[in-house]
């Protein structure tokens, strides 16, 4: 059993977090889940949704986006599309989105090509401003 677990978060664009934590909590596509040191190896689709992690006593908070995690007894790596820290978030830029993709879901239906799209959308921008939330 490993005496540590080490977090990465990358996204395409960089490393967002790397560093020793005690657990961690993501988002998955089954319902969140936590680690801790000495977790079983699995591999699992992570989803929108807010994930957290617990250092020396602290939580910090992340708006993330879909993507995988990779859990070893001592690592836990978290490959997703977009990862923002809760005291990072645009909260006017987030609330203009759920605006934006709000007015477009009332001129669609369901079986309209834009509608995932619009609905995902949305998902992103209430769980960015829900994770802004916990820091202010």
């Amino acid at each position: 059993m490993s005496d540590e677990l080490i977090l990465e978060v990358v996204t395409p664009e960089k490393m967002v977090f790397s560093g020793k934590v005690d657990e961690v909590t993501i988002p998955g596509t089954e319902g969140d889940f936590g680690v801790l040191r000495g977790h079983e190896p699995f591999l699992t689709f992570v989803d929108i949704g807010e994930l957290y992690y617990l250092a020396s006593g602290k939580k910090t908070y992340y708006a993330v986006n879909t993507g995988y995690a990779e859990v070893t007894g001592g690592k836990v790596t978290v490959l997703i599309e977009t990862a923002e820290r809760a005291d990072a978030i645009d909260k006017d830029r987030a609330n203009k989105a759920k605006e934006k993709a709000t007015a477009s879901l009332s001129q669609l239906t369901k079986e309209h090509d834009e509608y995932e799209k619009m609905h995902l959308a949305l998902t992103r921008a209430i769980n960015r401003i829900s994770i802004a939330d916990k820091f202010s």
